[in-house]
């Protein structure tokens, strides 16, 4: 017994500090780039000064729910041989400007010409924005024109395609003439456009959820450039710049939905 004490004093130290490093933070891990021995290419790899983390149980992960996750903010340049993020991040900051497009355009109150500009029209020739084959003009605050002269055989397709806009608008025609009545702002008349704006978050989500696959897709193409760390965390910082996005389009729809009801 005596014996024992003594050599778990002796070793103790090294037991402790060896203990400290398994629970360090996977945050904590840097990347470092290497040359391949056998492949004459860059690898990256996560070099950490200790011993990687442990894994959590299932009675940790519990109690951690509804707990603020580490964030990870990696240098892109670091990585950018492996995935460009700044590629990345723009095209899901072109997911959101288009979003604010299309409230500005056609999600509004008192609809304008300019709000019928890109309503899109199946034409012969393929699809194209009402604006490119019709004239658009505001003959009264209570009434939109649109002249189908210059392309007449579309008339009828630009008139399906107003109908069905989401705008609740009842187009009339009159020979290549298109009048528009705009209609009155009722309450059904808010609530059809907060429809229609939960609508486009919505389609806008779905896009956002293509280039975050897309990403992924690309990210586990290049698994034989870095180790399983470095991907792990470049696939933590993809759905966290998604999520960062999702919360961004939420913020846009509620204000919207507020300017809307009133």
């Amino acid at each position: 017994m005596a014996l024992g004490l003594k050599c778990f004093r002796l070793v103790h130290p090294a037991f402790c500090s060896s203990l400290a490093a398994f629970t360090r933070p996977v945050s904590e891990i840097t990347l470092k780039a290497v040359n391949g021995r056998q492949n004459n290419h860059g690898q990256y790899v996560a070099s950490p000064a200790v011993p990687t983390r442990l894994f959590a149980t299932k009675k940790a992960k519990a109690k951690g729910k509804g707990q603020p996750q580490t964030r990870v903010n990696l240098n892109t340049a670091l990585v950018e041989d492996i995935i460009s993020l700044e590629e990345v991040e723009e095209e899901m900051k072109s997911v959101m400007e288009a979003l604010k497009d299309n409230f500005n355009k056609t999600v509004n109150i008192r609809t304008s010409p300019g709000s019928l500009d890109h309503i899109t029209v199946v034409t012969a020739d393929g699809k194209l924005a009402l604006n490119q084959i019709g004239q658009i003009s505001m003959k009264s605050p209570q009434l939109i024109l649109v002249n189908m002269a210059s392309f007449p055989e579309c008339t009828a397709a630009a008139i399906k395609a107003i109908r069905e806009s989401g705008m609740n608008l009842n187009p009339e025609v009159e020979g290549t003439l298109i009048r528009v009545p705009i209609p009155k702002v009722t309450r059904e008349h808010r609530e059809m456009l907060v429809k229609l704006a939960k609508q486009n978050t919505n389609k806008a989500k779905d896009s956002l959820r293509k280039v975050r696959t897309s990403a992924m897709n690309k990210l586990k193409k290049s698994k034989d450039k870095a180790s399983e760390d470095t991907i792990r965390l470049i696939e933590k910082q993809i759905s966290q710049m998604a999520d960062d996005t999702v919360a961004e389009l939420d913020r846009h729809l509620a204000v919207k939905t507020k300017e809307l009801l009133g």
